[in-house]
């Protein structure tokens, strides 16, 4: 089980999480919604302490961290829990394909090299890069770029995946391949929290819809609950303007 409780992030004097609560069962796929600036993609960067949080629980498995008290070796260990996707790929740029997958299986999880490297081969295979190993990001269109990302994340075996609006950064041209190898993940039963703009990909890959407005969730429930039968105004208006 993963989970965050009473989760508050704040910049300056504006609260960007007003006390957040969600469980996150094994194998779920939670997808999250809602109007920019409303403190999605923060959410996301808490809970890996990319933002550190201002107050609350973050637990991934058996391990629980105090935002308030977390020490550099809690968030360590809560980072080799979890694997973060970015919008902009963040790929090292001196590093190849291959590197930048292997780079925190060495660092972070402290693999012997040929491991790592067994292992980013494996991925690189699993995504369809395997002519692209040798290739620096600088050589790969954007659709190549967070495939590598993807790969990256899907390398370190994480309890949780976190997809921070994914397609985001990308050209029309290259998302259909993104959401596609997101499938592929999904269909293992990886445990997975997506921020997304796609509405129509939350559908389908999803098993609960999270809709977020202001810094708190609104609403949540199955796909087809919140798309065709939302209960708040809120979520209503919102999809109004999306779909």
């Amino acid at each position: 089980m993963t989970g965050v409780r009473g989760l508050i992030k704040r910049f300056g004097a504006n609260t960007v999480l007003d006390g957040i609560d969600l469980d996150i069962a094994d194998g779920e796929r939670v997808a999250i919604i809602g109007p920019s600036g409303t403190g999605k993609s923060t959410l996301l960067r808490s809970i890996n302490f990319l933002d550190q949080p201002d107050a609350g629980t973050i637990t991934v498995g058996d391990l629980s961290v105090d935002a308030a008290r977390a020490s550099r070796a809690d968030i360590l260990a809560l980072r080799r829990r979890t694997a973060f996707v970015f919008q902009n790929y963040a790929l090292f740029a001196n590093k190849t394909a291959r590197q930048n997958i292997t780079e925190a299986l060495i660092t972070v999880q402290k693999r012997l090299p040929a491991e790592a490297e067994a292992r980013a081969d494996a991925v690189l295979r699993e995504t369809g890069l395997s002519d692209k190993a040798d290739a620096y990001p600088a050589a790969l269109s954007g659709g190549q770029q967070q495939r590598v990302g993807i790969g990256r994340a899907m390398a370190l075996d994480a309890d949780l995946m976190l997809f921070d609006e994914p397609t985001s950064a990308l050209d029309p041209e290259w998302v259909g391949e993104v959401l596609d190898l997101m499938r592929r993940v999904a269909e293992q039963r990886q445990t997975m929290l997506i921020v997304t703009h796609e509405m129509q990909f939350a559908r389908e890959i999803a098993d609960r819809i999270v809709f977020m407005e202001g810094g708190r969730i609104v609403e949540q429930g199955p796909p087809a609950q919140i798309f065709d039968a939302p209960e708040d105004s809120r979520t209503r208006d919102f999809l109004r303007r999306v779909t």
